[in-house]
């Protein structure tokens, strides 16, 4: 069974990475912030709108691994439209998973994270941590950037 879950979650990675989710930019964002892994050279530049306290426009360009790249994708389509508060905690949630060393997290935190368990796996690789992270480091520095113009 694991194996057979192994494969489900590497084919989630592969289908973001060829189709991509939120991949473009926006004309006048309240916050973008540019990220780069030093390690591998993967790069990627976040923007978004706010209203209301949600995350009204997302949008994200970059290159590098499938990794890198399906994480970006599957963040747009998980954070996009969400209020700021779930958005950040939805980000906590996946660090906290890529962290755990291949090992899942409690069933709540893993029914929040939906299609992110597909990284599960990542953990188990040193080298893989920071492509998954990068996008959402470049989420938290663009919300980060955004939020005082909301005050």
């Amino acid at each position: 069974m694991a194996d057979a879950m192994e494969q489900l979650y590497q084919q989630v990675i592969l289908d973001h990475s060829r189709q991509r989710s939120g991949e473009g930019e926006l004309q006048a964002p309240d916050g973008e912030s540019f990220q780069v892994n030093p390690t591998c050279g993967d790069e990627c530049t976040v923007q978004v709108t706010l209203a209301e306290g949600a995350i009204d426009s997302l949008a994200w360009t970059g290159k590098g691994c499938s990794i890198s790249q399906a994480s970006l994708s599957l963040m747009y389509e998980m954070v996009h439209g969400q209020p700021v508060a779930e958005a950040e905690q939805l980000g906590e949630t996946f660090r906290e998973l890529i962290h755990n060393r291949g090992q899942e997290l409690d069933e709540e935190k893993m029914d929040l994270l939906d299609d992110l368990g597909a990284f599960t796996g990542v953990g188990r690789y040193s080298a893989r941590v920071k492509c998954a992270l990068l996008g959402w480091m470049a989420l938290r520095g663009a919300l980060a950037q955004a939020q005082p113009t909301q005050a």
